[in-house]
């Protein structure tokens, strides 16, 4: 059976923006830094594609990791289990 949809697919409202949020990115969010062991929580930026994380894990918590190049490996429970997520900071926010 061929797989339907893609990586953004069911996510009309999920990854919409506010009205009042639409535009550019502010480069001091895109830029931001986090230390190992910040707890971060996981907001997608829709407007950058790249570094996102997958839809299902969106409003989640977690533990910064460390850090793979330009992006953040977050450490987040997903039914028990510890997952490794690799997020661009553009789509974290600080708790």
């Amino acid at each position: 059976m061929k797989k339907l949809g893609g990586f953004r697919r069911r996510t009309r409202n999920k990854l919409k923006k506010g009205l009042r949020q639409k535009g550019k990115v502010s480069t001091t969010r895109y830029f931001q830094e986090f230390k190992e062991g910040d707890l971060v929580k996981l907001k997608a930026e829709p407007s950058v594609h790249n570094g996102m994380y997958f839809p299902r894990f969106h409003g989640r918590s977690g533990a910064i990791k460390g850090k793979k190049g330009r992006c953040y490996e977050v450490l987040i429970r997903d039914l028990g289990k510890e997952k490794t997520l690799i997020v661009h900071p553009v789509h974290l926010q600080r708790l």
